[in-house]
């Protein structure tokens, strides 16, 4: 099958684990860029990308690439696209813009004269003019404009690949599934020990957390994705791919979910029921503080951040963006020296990675960090970090376990890398290093996940 290019949109930190991501599915010319990943690859991979990428939110065809100085050079350019490769002059159609320019300045107008091109293509060519239509249009179509730079790109997701399908219900402020898909990457998870999130909200990172452990595919939830509309759909390529099960594995762990809030625990229950992951993950009321015992594994925590204005607040011009960042909720800050004093008394031998926006926060902890990651949950900055919890004093532990503060460290930085603006090639060497585990067959426990078309979510 013929290569193509493609991008694959993610969150800004996350593009080196998107990167590894089409690495393991066979993709090439891999190229990180800004809050997104570029790469080659034919049908095959396409349909992969959708289907198994956790970190993207959607994957991107670009069809035309042009400079323009306005719209009306916009409209000309999208005009002279030959759109009977991509669709009919019955097929309807939606139009996303996206832009970081001074001189196009309303990506409203630039959606307006790219449907103005498409129809006017039609109606000279046929004397009919597709429609556009806002939902569960036919086509997916994506402007992306930097400067003066237009690409031009069908969208193969649709709906954003973020939304997986399995929740059924949502405390206020959820986690993306993506961003906790790549928290969990971030750190290592693999599904190797127990895990932990004793502020569960809506159990996002645990069902992730299992997605990965039992290599089920995140997309396997969703009921289609905007290629199955394309002319050059190849069903019986797709069914191949969406019914293959080889790649699935046993977990034998547990997942361990707990909140404080009622409201949180009924929620994680019935995602995690939705999702069919009962058997791995336990849901339980109870606060962080008065957890008993010791407890081992992996910790990975979305508490709250304690803001009181929402992001938009300063957007709306109510308060500048420092006020509203700095507007927190006075109990923010012995929530999270609580949750310090019972990491540090309950979970001693495990590592925590926890995620927030709010600095002065996460320094009430009480723990040094040993690694500090730069995320973004929505339009807020934050800190993801980790902290190797251990018995007696950190300069003793560091002595006895250099691997984390020396040359394993460097590694993981190596392997995950840092965010840069470049587009910076992965090597042919690392690729021809990459080793795939060998997968058992599929595991009884997850058979509710068989991928018959008749069967989807």
């Amino acid at each position: 099958m013929q290569e193509f290019e493609m991008t694959a949109k993610t969150f800004k930190g996350l593009e080196s684990v998107l990167a590894d991501e089409l690495l393991a599915i066979g993709a090439n010319n891999i190229q990180v860029g800004r809050r997104a990943v570029s790469f080659t690859g034919d049908k095959r991979v396409l349909y992969k990308a959708n289907l198994w990428l956790r970190t993207a939110t959607r994957v991107l065809v670009p069809i035309a690439s042009f400079h323009a100085k306005d719209a009306d050079a916009v409209y000309e350019q999208a005009k002279a696209i030959d759109w009977s490769l991509f669709m009919t002059n019955k097929t309807s159609f939606l139009i996303d813009a996206t832009v970081y320019s001074e001189t196009f300045r309303h990506s409203h107008y630039v959606t307006y004269r790219v449907k103005d091109a498409i129809a006017d293509f039609w109606n000279e060519k046929t004397g009919h003019r597709p429609s556009v239509q806002l939902t569960n249009p036919d086509l997916y179509l994506k402007v992306h404009i930097a400067a003066e730079q237009v690409t031009l790109s069908l969208d193969s997701s649709g709906e954003s690949l973020h939304k997986r399908g399995y929740r059924v219900t949502e405390t206020e402020a959820p986690l993306s599934e993506a961003l906790a898909a790549g928290m969990l990457l971030l750190a290592g998870w693999r599904g190797q020990s127990d895990l932990y999130d004793p502020m569960c909200g809506s159990g996002t990172i645990g069902i992730e957390a299992a997605l990965i452990a039992l290599n089920i595919a995140p997309g396997i939830f969703r009921k289609s994705f905007a290629f199955e509309k394309w002319p050059d759909f190849d069903a019986e390529l797709w069914s191949d791919i969406y019914n293959d099960d080889s790649e699935d594995k046993p977990f034998g762990h547990q997942i361990y979910l707990s909140d404080a809030s009622y409201y949180a625990v009924q929620a994680s229950q019935k995602n995690v029921h939705s999702a069919s992951l009962d058997k791995y993950i336990a849901v339980k009321q109870i606060r962080l503080e008065e957890m008993q015992g010791e407890y081992k594994g992996l910790v990975v925590i979305n508490p709250p951040y304690g803001q009181r204005l929402t992001p938009n607040a300063y957007r709306k011009q109510i308060v500048s963006k420092s006020e509203a960042e700095g507007r927190y909720d006075d109990a923010i800050i012995p929530l999270y020296r609580a949750m310090g004093t019972a990491l540090k008394h309950h979970f001693t031998g495990s590592t925590a990675w926890i995620i927030s926006s709010n600095e002065d926060a996460l320094k009430a902890i009480g723990l040094k960090p040993t690694e500090k990651l730069h995320l973004m949950n929505g339009e807020l900055d934050c800190l993801y970090n980790c902290y190797e919890l251990f018995e007696g004093e950190r300069k003793e532990y560091v002595t006895e376990h250099p691997r984390e503060h020396g040359d394993d460290r460097n590694k993981r930085r190596e392997q995950h890398g840092t965010h840069s603006d470049k587009r910076v090639q992965l090597s042919p060497a690392r690729r021809a290093n990459r080793q795939v585990s060998p997968r058992s067959s599929r595991p009884k426990q997850t058979a509710g996940f068989r991928r018959g078309r008749d069967s989807r979510r």
